[in-house]
């Protein structure tokens, strides 16, 4: 099911729920990274090398570069192509990550490849001075279409390519992007999985800051007016400043005197110009990634996996859905999308979140049932997580999908 920024009603029809005696659903879930370049060199360069591990383009002076147009605009491109990737079982969706930085007038696209046509996944640049970062709408071919950010497969596809496109204004002077991280979340999921046990994570609670969507409500239409359809970036937002990666007051100087700037600013870098709003899920983890933390969207097969998460010092960024009186204790009576942060767990394993769809601050910190919400997560969006992390708190043990 798509997931949307808006927090509207949906009907209880839409809960997907488990009897005690059905047997688990499948849960096939698995991550593949290209980082630094012995992972790189595994792939197909044109136009590029590498610079301290990291994908650019060759000087403009030792290479005839192809050229692109886009907006009136000539660009130098090149590219890289992984090899052909597979994940050990049929995936019904692909969802890519990445981490680039896109100085002056540059930008990167990223494109998969699952048994059709390659199709864009995202145009992205850390500003939006030149180059609006967008999803590309209206993409399909037999094998499968483009749902704003997430390939999603007509049945079911067993192996796939990415590739990264870099751009620079045409000119031998043009500083070049450079894309340090590259990955794939691949998935087969189905229905809900019984409620899991309690885990590693019973009593901790990790001090990540409280900031509310809804004190934003009406602001910057140009970014999706705040409030309602702010909770992706106001999410991401907690995270950094877990982290302490907040943005620079210079930076959201432009939003003036209101509360909380810095996620007015957040909002407006994970923009997505085609889609109309912030929950693009890579433009929010690129953005974490491009204030120097490691990041990227997967699926959680549980709660319990989210657990050695926590237990690791790493706050996970959760995508829900649930009908009226799905979730209690939420300040909201039902949604189709929403996103929050797990921030910890009670001694008798509840779910203790920061859930930006409080009126105020100080209303964030909730407590929810431990089956009601691994419920609304798993069932909603098969468990999508934004990870992010820095070098202090390393990622758990992985089980294949990070």
């Amino acid at each position: 099911m798509r997931r949307l920024v808006l927090l509207l009603p949906v009907v209880a029809a839409m809960m997907v729920t488990v009897p005690a005696s059905a047997a688990p659903t499948p849960r096939d879930v698995g991550f593949s990274r290209w980082e630094g370049g012995s992972a790189f060199r595994t792939g197909t360069f044109a136009g590029l090398r590498l610079k301290h591990g990291a994908l650019v383009l060759k000087s403009a002076t030792k290479s005839a570069s192809k050229t692109r147009a886009y907006h009136g605009h000539k660009y130098s491109m090149g590219t890289w192509t992984s090899p052909v990737t597979s994940p050990g079982f049929g995936f019904t969706q692909l969802v890519a990550s990445w981490s680039a930085v896109t100085p002056k007038n540059s930008w990167v696209e990223v494109r998969v490849k699952a048994g059709g046509h390659w199709m864009v996944l995202g145009r992205w640049a850390s500003s939006d001075r030149h180059v609006r970062r967008t999803s590309v709408p209206g993409q399909s071919d037999a094998a499968g279409r483009v749902d704003v950010d997430t390939w999603k497969a007509s049945t079911s596809a067993s192996s796939y390519q990415l590739q990264v496109r870099l751009m620079r204004r045409a000119g031998a002077h043009s500083a070049s992007p450079s894309v340090s991280f590259v990955g794939a979340m691949t998935s087969r999921v189905a229905g809900v999985a019984p409620v899991s046990a309690p885990g590693v994570a019973r009593g901790i609670v990790l001090d990540v800051p409280a900031y509310s969507q809804m004190v934003h409500r009406g602001e910057f239409a140009q970014y999706g007016g705040g409030g309602e359809a702010w909770c992706s970036p106001t999410s991401t937002a907690m995270v950094l400043g877990y982290y302490g990666r907040l943005p620079a007051p210079s930076s959201y100087a432009w939003v003036g005197q209101r509360t909380d700037p810095w996620v007015d600013e957040v909002a407006r870098r994970t923009y997505d110009a085609a889609y109309r709003g912030t929950g693009n899920w890579p433009f929010n983890t690129a953005y974490a990634a491009s204030r120097g933390l490691s990041s990227f969207v997967t699926r959680l097969r549980s709660l319990a996996e989210a657990e050695t998460f926590i237990a690791s010092g790493v706050p996970v960024i959760a995508s829900i859905s649930f009908p009226s009186g799905g979730l209690t204790g939420a300040p909201i009576s039902s949604t189709a999308g929403h996103l929050l942060v797990i921030v910890g767990f009670t001694s008798s394993g509840d779910v203790v979140v920061n859930d930006p769809a409080a009126a105020t601050a100080s209303g964030v910190r909730r407590t929810y049932d431990r089956a009601q919400f691994e419920r609304a997560w798993l069932g909603g969006s098969g468990g999508t997580a934004y990870v992010i992390h820095d070098l202090t708190h390393p990622l758990p043990a992985s089980a294949g999908n990070w």
